[in-house]
């Protein structure tokens, strides 16, 4: 799969360009690198963001060692052609602290915490790290985390029948949360989830 490449870029003296990265999902911004001629040509190629690293002197391909690379939807460039725009979808956290984002955790919107709660099942689900429930639940196979979503259900059915206005949004977190697992689980995001939901608003 290839992307189509803006032309007639102009790069600066260093023959760099500086680029932008967007989360398809959320809208956040989620880093700013620079790329060269061959950057830009292999992120057209691979639909993998690629960048040029100031720090090393070398090309590297984002998520190269992590595993977090970022899968290009489209990419585009500002007016004047001297900066890019890459819109992506990130297969976990950006940022080398382990954040989402570079710029610290941007959840003011609902896609936002959408596209946070992916990226920490992501991480989790990469690094398996020891006393995660969430990795704990990876571990466990698709059929006990569905059998988590049927107990999860019930005790939001439950408290949605009650009066403790608390419980019920207690409880529909929980169900959230234990179907963003089985999506992960299953190779979907709840931000395509969300998109959906846009999808069919827009249409109404």
């Amino acid at each position: 799969m290839s992307i189509p490449m803006p032309d007639n870029l102009k790069y600066d003296a260093s023959g760099l360009i500086p680029t932008v990265v967007q989360d398809f999902a959320s809208g956040d911004i989620l880093m700013v690198a620079f790329a060269n001629a061959e950057a830009v040509r292999l992120t057209g190629e691979t639909a993998i963001a690629h960048f040029w690293s100031r720090s090393r002197g070398k090309l590297w391909k984002k998520g190269e060692s992590s595993g977090n690379v970022l899968r290009v939807r489209e990419v585009r460039t500002d007016c004047d052609r001297d900066c890019l725009l890459v819109v992506a979808d990130p297969a976990g956290p950006t940022c080398h602290t382990n954040a989402r984002t570079c710029f610290g955790e941007t959840t003011a919107t609902a896609a936002g915490a959408a596209a946070a709660l992916d990226a920490v099942i992501s991480a989790r689900a990469a690094a398996r790290p020891a006393g995660s429930y969430t990795a704990r639940l990876l571990g466990a196979g698709l059929d006990a985390t569905l059998a988590k979503v049927g107990e999860e259900a019930g005790e939001f059915v439950a408290a949605a029948r009650g009066e403790d206005g608390q419980r019920i949004v207690a409880e529909a977190a929980d169900l959230v949360y234990h179907v963003a697992v089985v999506l992960k689980q299953r190779g979907v995001s709840l931000a395509q989830v969300l998109e959906e939901l846009k999808r069919r608003r827009e249409k109404r």
